[in-house]
């Protein structure tokens, strides 16, 4: 049967939210959840003194605004009649009204403030520690702009809210106290001043779809083109390059102005209610000038209650207003707090088991026994993989891209679990193992170094903080580091950019080395970790790993086969299964995928030292 699929449905028959990563997740007019409420204030709870008070402040500030314009009338009142003691009175009421107005409006926004930021720092920092915990298979499917977006934005919304609590509170009294007010000064009056309500209300209820869809367009269009400015500025080599500025312009003028058009409607439709609400103002106005005038000239209204209506009048749709955006800023915070505790909810794939040990005295050993292993389980990546790594062993692990070494690596360290089969480190399978016991002695080196902004000292310290100057030397001097260091303007207290732009890729890469090594780990695992480093700086670092090897165990995966000659026993992948293993020699002498795998970058190598060097006898001496 063709057409649409049905819409799933909850238990409740509601619609399911749009899950993490998705564009519909991102729709600012989510609809009212107690749920998100009920999580929300549950933050709120250990401030809940700070909340109650900034509520009552907030109530005496609305109930001091709403006696001003009485006290106002009553001294008009008391001028016309030439009472002096009423006149007095008034305006003593009338300093005491407005001072506790000050105060109270003070202290309601300066404790809403203040609790608006310990909220928000409390939920940020709940986000930051659940982030660190979640699964890398989580990461894996996560666009990092939509984590980003509800660090900061969904938060911002939330922190918005927060601070609109106390407004609302307060605009909501002094909108009743307002109504009662007038309706207690003059029956028939006030009922006419407040007939301009439901009209408001009806436009408001008219007016709201349209906006909805306006809004929304414009956060699209707004979020197009900020996602095409990102991605011009981080791939502006590329772009320089292939000289595709004019038109890379053209694309994103484009966007601009779909986000120009966009944001002029949205501002349209914001800017309808502002008069709309000036013209029921002005129409409450003449009400109370023609009807209150006639009545005071017939003498059935006195003028002090008159000046009080027309105050009330000015004052009466100004919380309507404010009322409204604070509807359009909880319906904001409704969508933005589904998505913080979407995050919140990610489930914490790896973690420890109650009764993990730690790893102290073991021999330092890594097995796989019959593991298979998919980012998607329905399509494996390793397949009925069974291998023993010894004590102090190097095996190098080698094989066409996609064969699975980095996925070997990566479970090794239990960075994913295993589908089926076991991985244990030190004979122990790791997921009975503590994560901190098996970070602390496993170091990893990997492709694409990561350096964090800060000096080459903390960098290479980062993991091992007890690490003394003399460690951090020592370290570098073993991987070929020191001389590129010292060499620098401030030598190991030179200070890196973001992720260490201002060093080169190989020179990042040496760090990276030092950083592991400084943490002296006994299971070493280097992620084609020679990669991005040049032939000639290669030289030397082999000469280095050789010595950082001994007493360790070590996996290493190798781009340049070269590198791998003296590993204890080299392993050949295909297709997630294991080809062929044995030393260099015996791999050779078998004629396989790896004597091809070899022979074929060994040419490639000496093409390469020919090329630099102009040396065309280098192939013939090697």
């Amino acid at each position: 049967m063709s057409g649409a699929a049905p819409e799933r449905q909850d238990r409740r028959g509601r619609k399911p939210r749009a899950s993490l990563g998705t564009p519909e997740g991102d729709d600012i007019f989510g609809a009212f959840d107690t749920g998100i409420i009920r999580r929300f204030f549950r933050y709120v709870g250990p401030h809940r003194r700070i909340f109650v008070g900034a509520q009552v402040a907030a109530v005496a500030s609305a109930a001091a605004q709403v006696s001003i314009p009485l006290l106002i009338g009553r001294a008009v009142g008391a001028v016309v009649k030439h009472d002096v003691a009423r006149f007095q009175a008034s305006l003593v009421g009338l300093a005491l009204a407005a001072a506790a107005y000050v105060a109270a409006f003070y202290l309601a926004e300066w404790l809403t403030q203040r609790l608006a930021q310990r909220v928000i720092f409390d939920i940020r920092r709940a986000m930051f520690a659940h982030f660190q915990d979640v699964s890398l298979s989580f990461m894996d499917k996560t666009h990092v702009g939509r984590i980003m977006a509800r660090l900061q934005g969904d938060v911002n919304s939330l922190q918005d809210f927060l601070e609109s609590t106390t407004g609302t509170v307060g605009d909501i009294v002094v909108l009743i106290g307002i109504a009662v007010v007038l309706l207690g000064l003059d029956v028939r009056l006030g009922l006419l001043t407040l007939a301009m309500l439901p009209v408001l209300v009806a436009i408001r209820a008219v007016w709201l779809p349209y906006s909805k869809a306006a809004f929304r367009k414009a956060r699209d269009a707004s979020s197009t083109a900020n996602s095409a400015l990102a991605e011009n500025i981080n791939g502006v080599r590329t772009v320089q390059e292939t000289r595709r500025e004019q038109l890379n312009f053209e694309l994103y003028a484009e966007k601009a102005q779909e986000n120009f058009r966009a944001q002029v409607g949205a501002a349209w439709m914001s800017g309808i209610m502002t008069p709309t609400v000036d013209f029921l103002t002005g129409l409450a106005m003449a009400i109370v000038i023609i009807v209150g005038g006639n009545a005071v000239l017939a003498g059935r209204l006195e003028v002090g209650v008159m000046v009080a209506f027309v105050l009330y009048v000015q004052r009466f749709f100004d919380p309507v207003r404010m009322l409204s955006m604070q509807y359009t800023i909880m319906q904001r915070a409704m969508a933005g707090g589904y998505r913080i505790f979407e995050v919140l909810d990610v489930p914490v794939a790896i973690k420890d088991k109650p009764d993990a040990v730690a790893l102290e005295d073991f021999e330092p050993t890594v097995e796989f026994r019959n593991v298979t292993f998919g980012y998607d389980p329905a399509r494996p990546i390793l397949h009925d993989i069974s291998f023993k790594v010894n004590p102090r062993e190097v095996v190098a692990l080698v094989g066409p891209t996609g064969s699975g070494k980095t996925s070997i690596i990566a479970l090794a360290h239990r960075f994913y679990e295993v589908d089926q089969g076991a991985v244990l480190v030190g004979g122990i399978d790791v997921r009975d193992v503590t994560l901190d016991s098996l970070g602390r002695r496993i170091a990893m080196v990997l492709q694409e170094p990561f350096l964090f902004t800060g000096t080459i000292e903390e960098n290479i310290r980062y993991n091992t903080l007890s690490a003394a100057r003399q460690d951090i030397v020592a370290a570098a001097q073993a991987v070929s580091a020191h001389d590129f260091i010292m060499r620098l303007p401030d030598g190991y207290d030179t200070r890196l950019g973001q992720r260490g732009r201002n060093i080169s890729v190989g020179q990042r890469q040496l760090i990276s080395f030092a950083r592991a090594l400084v943490a002296d780990p006994q299971i070493l695992i280097l992620d084609e970790a020679t990669a991005n480093i040049d032939s000639f700086t290669e030289q030397a670092v082999q000469k280095a790993l050789k010595v950082l090897f001994a007493g360790r165990t070590c996996m290493v995966i190798a781009h340049r086969l070269g590198t791998i000659r003296d590993a204890d026993r080299i392993i050949v992948l295909q297709q997630g299964r294991i080809l062929e293993q044995g030393g260099h020699d015996q791999l050779m002498r078998a004629g396989g995928l790896y004597h091809h795998l070899y022979t074929s970058a060994h040419a490639s190598f000496d093409d390469q030292v020919v090329a630099q060097t102009g040396d065309a006898e280098f192939a013939t001496r090697t």
